[in-house]
Parts: structure tokens; C-alpha cells; sequence
């Protein structure tokens, strides 16, 4: 089995943290598809990354598009076609923590292709405007990152929507 080098590189700026994981096995982060796109929620326990992604799948539904949870807290990254791939364990399938109120039943697809990586960065004068360019690795695999603040006043999906118009705007 070969190696899944999860990193984020940053170009000009100050780089988030890392991870390293054998390809196939689990990592901490979060995946979702809306409508055609893969999102995957990274950064450490804590972080607001179910919270971010239970938010985005919310919106998604409220606007009509398709959503559904591909994993929460433990995602599987393999690459195949040099696509970026995340599935989930069977014994949390279909499981979302919801921090505070338990773990909510949501729908699912058993895996999906992941187009971004988010990171849900606490509000700050240093997070203001993240650095250009930001990349989230997998086995070679290149996804942009994305930082958003997690302050509870923005929706998620609608900032990804404004940052990212040509991923979402086809929904």
C-alpha cells in the first residue's frame, strides 16, 4: 500500500498543519458532495468541520440542490485516475457528530471524488484574507483550499458559492 501525504502547502504564506496517512487508511476530516462537487473539511478535533459541513448540506437542501454526507471525524483518501477519492468506514456511516447534540442519521453516498478542501479557521486579524493559492495534498493529488472563518454569521455554502463560483454556479 502506498503512502496518502496529506498537506497543506501555501504559497507565500504561513502553512496549516499536516498530516501523514497510509493511502486507504483514515484521516480526520469531513466529506461532502453538493450537487456535483466534493468538499472535504480539514484541520484538527475542534475545529468546526461537522459543523461547517452539516451547515453547507443544510443550504444545499434549502436551495434544492442534491447533498449528502460521504463521511464525518474518520475519512478514507485514496487516490485513483489521480482523482482524490474519500469514502467512509462502515461502522460511522451515515454518522454526523453534531457537537453539543449528538450524532444525527443523514444521508449518504458511500464515496465521492473530492474537488476542495476547506478549513474552518477561527475569526482574526491573521485570517482576514488568507494567502493566495493554498493547495491540500493527497498522494500527489492537488485540491485548492479554502479557509473560512467559522464564526456562525456567514453561511458556508453561500461563501463557497462567491469564492468559487464556477465549481457551484452549475448546481
Amino acid at each position: 500500500m502506498g503512502w496518502c501525504a496529506i498537506h497543506h502547502r501555501v504559497a507565500g504564506g504561513t502553512a496549516l498543519s499536516s498530516w501523514l496517512s497510509a493511502n486507504g487508511e483514515t484521516t480526520h476530516a469531513t466529506a461532502i458532495v453538493v450537487g456535483e462537487t466534493g468538499i472535504l473539511f480539514v484541520g484538527p478535533s475542534g475545529a468546526g468541520k461537522s459543523s461547517m459541513a452539516f451547515t453547507c448540506l443544510g443550504a444545499a437542501v434549502s436551495r434544492g440542490w442534491n447533498a449528502a454526507l460521504v463521511a464525518d471525524d474518520r475519512t478514507c483518501l485514496t487516490v485513483h485516475s489521480c482523482r482524490c477519492i474519500a469514502s467512509c468506514p462502515e461502522p460511522i456511516r451515515r454518522k454526523l457528530e453534531l457537537r453539543g447534540g449528538g450524532i444525527a442519521q443523514l444521508p449518504h453516498i458511500s464515496h465521492a471524488v473530492m474537488h476542495l478542501a476547506v478549513a474552518p479557521v477561527p475569526p482574526s486579524a491573521e485570517s482576514r484574507l488568507p494567502p493566495d493559492n493554498e493547495i491540500f495534498t493527497c498522494d500527489g493529488v492537488e485540491l485548492p483550499l479554502q479557509r473560512l472563518w467559522r464564526d456562525g454569521a456567514t453561511d458556508p455554502l453561500t461563501a463557497l458559492c462567491a469564492l468559487w463560483p464556477d465549481r457551484f454556479l452549475s448546481n
